[in-house]
């Protein structure tokens, strides 16, 4: 069943509808029957677009609509993506028109800093990441190097913009590219290309958008491009969720839709249905601070729950202390799964004490949004070579292998093959065995190149009757790859580490060879697979430590906000001041914590944290946040938390007395 304000925004089709979905209020329940309304007003399932930020958001959209949908072959027909993926598409089908073949290269990150180190000369790492950031702020203007250079405001942005003009020229002679093109370059298509842009209008009848808050300037220009002038699309999203402002997202786009549509039909979505009338009153009186675009107020028909408890602590250990006590009341005195409680909080650091107190409590926890074993350098740059070995004409990972280690083989070099595998329609691999190549890049390179691809040639011979494992580790020392690891990291203990990843993925892929009577190219082949290995910690069942921004989108049956200390959330300092929108965003993202609550909720804050250059530490006032909350707050403090417990104790030991009876 929908509720009246979902049932007008899934009946809603004859123009641009605008859903202001508070947390909580089921917006992928409307976009889902929003597709199934869809359908049975005669759009075909080609003809509908639903569009979101996440893999997982479009894996989770895509399930749920196949569940609603009584045909499953309808739903696989719908086109259900990230707004990259689309990008993707729309390249792939009429990228041509700007001068991309249809297997161009997409970079990850790791390709683009190599990249950048060639184009501006240096070996710094860290060098290579800040032009990274810039340019990507730069390209997500909607920049391009020559305006890049003309706007510099100092010599370190100029030097980055003429970085970035040799690197788009390295990306053009690669056919590559990276992230951020896979918005700009379709945006640039549509509005340059008028046939491409009217076969898309015609493609795409209707356009579903959710998490809309988090649009750019070019997301939301590329969707006014698709939806052409028959306006026919939905955008989901909440104002007061909007947290992204620091990698492009602009609320402007909610303030631009009435304007560029005056016919924009505006439906709130305010009955909440996950969280207890406590939290939410906790939630609104945060968000109440903040100017509003489309002013809500969350309820809820959960009654009113417990109260939210606020805890002042001594400092971090403290407070980690007082979490795990909450944690182990809750497993003792309701019984709950580990897995449905969460701790968030701002920054990173912040899980160190809380993690060490968990771990000597024996309490299982994971780090979401942490760091992936495969999303490792050292394992990047080896898996590029098992990508290569699976598929020659992975261009990316032949640009990734035949770099790292470095064989002398620099980006002038490169540059000069990409061009010469484009004119040939070749993989730059495949390009390595024309014989007009030493005329191209010159005969000492040539050999350089041609030596490595003896080296792979070599491998997949040998792979055939050796064991992956060995051959493997084989493979590595010949290039010197640890000696490499060494003469790249800050200090010997990283490089250490690095290579003890490297022998972990060594000892993993000798073990599953193994098992399964294979050898290193077949499991090579099984490589674009092996990141799901890191998702089975999302089954266990354990604590999850989470930033407040990796939390976005889920939610728990308890919470525990850890730091809400002036200087941390909101977050600032004196190198760093809080502007009026800084501020505004840090509320947001308070808001976006509290509600991740469905039962419990609760937050704390240190007296003292660590720094500050005081032997006890830096004294620390309360969140100006929790202030805002507090007026719709009971006392806090160790009592009604007891209450609370010694109810639910009773309340377990009567069911207990009853099936006893």
């Amino acid at each position: 069943m929908l509720n009246a304000a979902q049932e007008r925004a899934v009946a809603y089709l004859q123009g641009p509808c605008l859903v202001i979905a508070g947390a909580g209020s089921g917006k992928t329940r409307v976009i889902t029957h929003k597709i199934a309304r869809l359908l049975r007003a005669g759009y075909a399932p080609g003809e509908i677009a639903a569009i979101t930020f996440t893999n997982k958001a479009a894996a989770e959209m895509r399930e749920r609509a196949r569940d609603l949908l009584e045909q499953r072959q309808t739903a696989q027909q719908l086109l259900i993506c990230t707004f990259h993926a689309l990008g993707v598409r729309i390249l792939r089908e009429d990228g041509q028109a700007l001068g991309l073949k249809p297997q161009f290269s997409i970079l990850d990150s790791d390709d683009v800093t190599g990249l950048l180190r060639e184009a501006g000369g240096t070996t710094e790492i860290k060098q290579a990441r800040a032009w990274q950031w810039r340019i990507s702020q730069w390209k997500s203007a909607l920049l391009d190097p020559r305006q890049a250079a003309a706007g510099a405001a100092d010599a370190e942005a100029a030097q980055a913009a003429r970085v970035w003009e040799r690197y788009q020229q390295a990306l053009a002679a690669y056919q590559a590219v990276d992230f951020d093109d896979l918005m700009v370059l379709p945006l640039r298509l549509l509005q340059q290309h008028d046939e491409v842009r009217q076969r898309w209008n015609r493609r795409l009848r209707y356009i579903l958008v959710d998490e809309y808050q988090d649009t750019s300037d070019a997301q939301y220009q590329l969707l006014r491009l698709l939806a052409g002038d028959d306006a026919r699309f939905t955008a989901v999203g909440d104002d007061d969720q909007s947290i992204y402002g620091w990698r492009g997202a602009t609320l402007e786009n909610l303030r631009r839709l009435p304007e560029d549509y005056p016919n924009l039909e505006v439906i709130k979505l305010e009955q909440n249905y996950r969280s207890t009338n406590a939290i939410l009153r906790a939630a609104n009186a945060v968000i109440a601070s903040n100017p509003k675009i489309y002013p809500k107020r969350l309820w809820s028909e959960h009654g009113d729950g417990e109260p939210v408890q606020v805890r002042d602590t001594d400092g971090e250990e403290d407070e980690a202390e007082c979490i795990v006590s909450r944690l182990q009341a809750l497993r003792g005195g309701r019984g709950c799964k580990w897995s449905e409680v969460a701790v968030l909080y701002r920054a990173n650091h912040q899980s160190r004490p809380i993690e060490q107190a968990l771990r000597r409590a024996n309490i299982p926890y994971v780090v979401s949004g942490g760091q992936s074993f495969f999303d490792r350098t050292e394992i990047k740059d080896v898996c590029a070579y098992l990508r290569l070995l699976a598929n020659p004409d992975d261009d990316p990972a032949f640009l990734r292998a035949v770099t790292t280690p470095r064989r002398g083989i620099g980006a002038a070099t490169l540059k000069a093959l990409g061009g010469f595998a484009a004119q040939w329609k070749v993989s730059m691999f495949e390009a390595l065995f024309r014989d007009a190549l030493p005329g191209v890049v010159g005969a000492r390179q040539a050999e350089g190149l041609r030596e490595f691809a003896r080296l792979l040639h070599d491998i997949e011979w040998r792979e055939r009757s050796e064991a992956a494992g060995d051959l493997l580790r084989e493979l590595l020392q010949g290039i010197g790859y640890e000696s490499w690891l060494g003469d790249n990291s800050d200090n010997p203990r990283e490089a250490a580490q690095r290579w003890s990843h490297v022998n972990d993925l060594c000892d993993w892929i000798g073990r599953k060879a193994t098992e399964d009577g294979v050898g290193l190219k077949r499991i090579a082949q099984t490589v674009a697979l092996i990141t799901q290995l890191g998702e089975r910690g999302q089954q266990q069942d354990a604590v999850t430590l989470s930033t407040l921004h990796a939390a976005k989108g889920l939610e728990w049956p308890h919470v525990w906000l850890a730091g809400c200390d002036e200087g941390m959330l909101p977050l600032y300092s004196d190198e760093r001041p809080l502007s009026d929108s800084g501020l505004e965003e840090e509320r947001r993202l308070m808001y976006v914590g509290v509600t991740r609550a469905r039962q419990t909720l609760s937050l704390s804050h240190c007296r003292r944290r660590r720094g500050g250059g005081g032997r006890g530490g830096r004294a620390c006032e309360p969140s100006r946040f929790l202030t805002e909350l507090r007026a719709d707050l009971p006392a806090a403090g160790g009592r009604s938390e007891a209450l609370a417990r010694l109810q639910a104790m009773r309340k377990r030991l009567s069911a207990v007395e009853t099936q006893e009876s």
